[in-house]
């Protein structure tokens, strides 16, 4: 990280590779007052002081942790103690990309039943699911099919991901590191499983199977959902995470579906 004094500025240009965000995305934040550079060149061009940098740093975290450009600018005007409350949580969401297959697995039993459509290479596999799932992903894709192969479900989910791409497969990681992080927040935040924030997190779990596999009503998202807590596996993945997750995502989901 450069060292700066607390007289010292930055360009633009300076910035991005510093931060590791596009010159565009710097522009873009100026002009939506996000953050916007204190300072202006003798030619006019923007120079960010050490508070500028120490804003924006900010604003990566909130981002990378999913949130919104909206919910970012909210976050930024509460206490500051919010910023390192969320970057525990996401680094205990890092430490478990490693484990992306079981992580995977535990937001829902779906994903094990749509792997027989899997077109690309086991190396890709191997890249954005980890080493463990892709050894075991035969008998994965073995017992999903003696449980779920003759019912609809199976079939549409078939039916669609045989077709995905690498870069698709990544995107459905990407969303679901997303809802987990979303749900470890609200758990450490003390938030009831049954409140609007966590229902909500659950919807999205739900929508996000009904985006990339098969129809999923609510009914069936909370049958899936008890076996988090009824699975050791399932359980283990979400206890692994964060003690507690497992009931607290099961509960989430009973409390959307019974929302109607």
């Amino acid at each position: 990280m450069i060292e700066m004094t607390t007289t010292q500025t930055l360009t633009v240009g300076q910035v991005a590779e510093e931060v590791g965000v596009s010159v565009r995305t710097l522009h873009h934040y100026d002009e939506i007052g996000l953050v916007v550079p204190s300072e202006r060149s003798h030619a006019g061009y923007r120079l960010y002081t050490e508070a500028d940098l120490v804003r924006l740093q900010h604003v990566v975290v909130y981002r990378r942790l999913g949130f919104g450009l909206e919910e970012v600018a909210a976050l930024l005007e509460q206490d500051a103690d919010v910023l390192e409350h969320l970057r525990r949580q996401r680094s205990a969401i890092t430490d478990r990309i490693g484990e992306l297959t079981e992580l995977v697995r535990s937001i829902d039993t779906a994903m094990e039943r749509e792997m027989s459509g899997y077109q690309i290479t086991r190396e890709e596999q191997r890249e954005i699911f980890g080493d463990n799932f892709t050894d075991n992903f035969d008998d994965y894709q073995a017992e999903a099919e003696q449980r779920w192969g003759d019912t609809d479900a199976w079939k549409q989910s078939n039916q669609r991901t045989k077709s995905y791409t690498k870069e698709q497969w990544e995107q459905i990681k990407v969303e679901q590191d997303q809802v987990n992080a979303r749900f470890v927040e609200l758990l450490e935040g003390g938030e009831p499983a049954d409140s609007e924030a966590a229902m909500d997190a659950a919807e999205e779990a739900r929508q996000q199977i009904c985006r990339w596999f098969y129809d999923c009503p609510r009914g069936m998202h909370a049958s899936i959902a008890q076996m988090y807590v009824d699975d050791p596996r399932f359980t283990k993945t979400y206890e692994d995470i964060a003690k507690g997750l497992a009931q607290f995502v099961r509960d989430a989901v009973v409390a959307n579906a019974a929302r109607g």
